[in-house]
């Protein structure tokens, strides 16, 4: 099969498209024929500093495809069914082979290619606000990078059960769009001290949660933003900045601050996650629920893909197309 792989960890030119050995089907599992890569920031993030499972890599942990193989103890998939997968990595190729219990049903009506956006970023977005985040209808919410992924479904979801919904992003033109997925108040970070505006759009009181999956500098503000026993959730580093927050303000004003993993979920939770995903996927294809797709490319271009993703000019995900 065709991949993108990389023998060492640095920028988006480390790819190269190389032929590489299909992967077998296990007996618990599902071997898939690629059909849309949604690039999430765990990839990049992997891309750029990560450490390899194997030489050559193959980066990617979510993907849309057609089953071509069910393992021998597998009974509930069946080849020709669509799924959409998460996996530790591998979903930068044209094949991938997964535990069936890793895949879900892609509805009649949703194409493979929003779906492939779905289970990272929503599942996550919907752990950030309700399961550790104990969001409720007329609270009030930041959301961090709203124009990603996470950022997107954790807008539409957070208006969807009443809160009013904070967001930053990089630009006015972004701010302006997620008005489309329910945002009420925007921030420019680029043009404003978020945390001033955050309180600013309060009336000086804060906000009742933040969901943050940039880390560093941004999750110190995050904390700062947070009304008296107001809840900060830290989903990822996707500023790649390490350093630690100062945890001095958070008894201030008996505030919490909680790390979430959605692998971690997934792992002790699995039945939980799996049905809140089947539904969130049951909800995108009827419409009340949106994707927003930036741009495909080839997965030949897979570089290209990442570098666009760097400049942080992408609303939503991008795909590579096997």
């Amino acid at each position: 099969m065709k991949a993108a792989v990389y023998y060492e960890a640095g920028p988006p030119s480390v790819f190269r498209y190389e032929e590489v050995p299909d992967p077998p089907c296990h007996p618990n599992g599902v071997l898939l024929d690629v059909k849309a890569v949604s690039i999430e920031g765990g990839d990049v993030l992997n891309r750029a500093g990560g450490e390899l499972a194997s030489r050559p890599h193959i980066v990617g942990y979510q993907c849309a495809g057609v089953i071509r193989e069910v393992g021998a103890n597998v009974t509930d998939r069946a080849v020709g069914q669509r799924v959409v997968a998460a996996m530790g990595y591998g979903s930068h190729a044209s094949m991938v082979s997964v535990p069936a219990s890793s895949t879900w049903l892609v509805p009649e009506g949703l194409d493979l290619e929003p779906a492939a956006c779905v289970p990272i970023p929503f599942g996550t977005a919907d752990d950030c606000l309700f399961e550790f985040g104990h969001l409720k209808a007329g609270e009030t919410v930041l959301i961090q990078a709203g124009g990603g992924g996470v950022g997107l479904a954790a807008i539409q979801l957070a208006k969807r059960v009443g809160a009013t919904v904070l967001a930053t992003a990089s630009s006015d033109e972004k701010l302006v769009r997620l008005k489309e997925f329910g945002l009420d108040h925007g921030i420019n970070y680029r043009a404003t001290d978020f945390v001033a505006a955050a309180r600013e759009l309060t009336g000086g009181r804060g906000v009742d949660l933040v969901v943050d999956t940039v880390g560093g500098k941004t999750l110190q503000g995050s904390i700062e933003c947070l009304a008296y026993r107001g809840r900060a959730i830290s989903v990822g580093q996707a500023g790649r900045d390490q350093r630690p927050p100062e945890i001095g303000p958070l008894a201030v004003g008996n505030r919490t601050l909680t790390g979430v993993s959605l692998a971690v979920e997934i792992m002790v939770s699995p039945e939980r996650v799996r049905d809140m995903i089947a539904g969130h996927l049951r909800d995108i294809a009827a419409g009340s629920l949106r994707v927003a797709i930036d741009r495909t490319y080839p997965l030949s271009e897979a570089a290209a893909a990442h570098a666009y993703i760097e400049s942080r000019q992408a609303f939503g995900r991008l795909l590579l197309i096997p």
